[in-house]
């Protein structure tokens, strides 16, 4: 990849789009990737961010600038305030306050950026499975009464350049089949992939939108 980037005269990456992590045992570099490996060195066992930062950090050593797509993609960062037509009411705003104490634990520990929770029950976290996979976890979860809350955060301290935290149409899908009432995301800090198709997919679910800023929520 490093040859390729060089020949084509690339200097400035931007990091976007899920991968699967592989297990080490299924890696089989080459020389050059053997250097990088070694270079890693423990943040190959380290969390998600852990082991992205050390990457960003190798890149740049290699000659190549990071750049976040957030940069890029301005208008897919949004400021905060409801989308759509639908608004929390006092029980969902105190599971988003719940999720914001959790993901941000979570994060902490460089473990994942999302949870839900209905009605300050946590019901599922996510780690290296994904959002989606967690919604699916959450809908198997779900108790009687009013449906949860997917409330989805930058980890403290995470480089928004590596693995920034992103709201889809698909997002909001799975959570109306996970049974959920709405998505809490971070403003500022996360791409909404085609904002208009993400209100219109809520608001025919019944589904909430909202971009919160964490701090004063979590106090």
């Amino acid at each position: 990849m490093l040859s390729l980037l060089r020949q084509h005269g690339c200097t400035d990456l931007v990091l976007i789009g899920p991968i699967r992590r592989p297990s080490l045992r299924s890696l089989y570099p080459d020389a050059e990737g053997a250097r990088i490996l070694a270079r890693l060195g423990r943040a190959l066992f380290a969390g998600d961010d852990g082991l992205l930062a050390a990457l960003v950090r190798i890149l740049g050593e290699e000659g190549f600038y990071v750049r976040g797509a957030h940069e890029f993609l301005a208008h897919a960062v949004v400021p905060p305030g409801i989308l759509g037509a639908i608004a929390p009411d006092d029980q969902a705003q105190a599971d988003i306050t719940r999720g914001i104490e959790v993901v941000h634990a979570l994060g902490r520990m460089d473990i994942g950026q999302g949870c839900v929770v209905q009605n300050g029950l946590v019901l599922a976290v996510e780690a290296m499975e994904g959002t989606d996979r967690m919604l699916a976890r959450a809908g198997e979860c779900r108790q009687p009464g009013e449906g949860g809350v997917l409330v989805k955060l930058l980890k403290p301290g995470q480089d928004k350049r590596a693995d920034m935290p992103t709201i889809g149409p698909a997002t909001v899908r799975n959570a109306h089949l996970a049974g959920l009432r709405g998505i809490a995301f971070e403003a500022g800090h996360t791409l909404l992939t085609d904002r208009e198709a993400c209100v219109r997919e809520a608001d025919q679910a019944g589904l909430f939108l909202i971009a919160v800023t964490p701090e004063p929520l979590a106090r």
